[in-house]
């Protein structure tokens, strides 16, 4: 992705990609995530694509079982933040 890109991509994109990238490092498949955190695999997946707004309680449970901040799930790349 082109850093215009991401500069211009709104938070909820942010967020999908930051957890779609976590997911992958701790090579977990969407069915997988969303059971140990308690959604189902449709939420997650249009979270991932950008088109689900998280619950705060949602990013809580998806960043607990990725064993991250919630706050990591909703940085910009660096150098690309707003």
């Amino acid at each position: 992705m082109h850093s215009r890109q991401i500069h211009e991509m709104n938070l909820r994109g942010v967020f999908g990609l930051n957890l779609q990238r976590r997911r992958r490092e701790r090579r977990l498949s969407q069915e997988q995530l969303a059971h140990l955190a308690g959604c189902a695999r449709a939420y997650l997946s249009g979270a991932e694509a950008g088109r689900r707004n998280a619950t705060l309680d949602m990013v809580e449970a998806l960043a607990t079982v990725l064993e991250v901040e919630p706050a990591d799930l909703l940085k910009y790349p660096a150098g690309e933040g707003r």
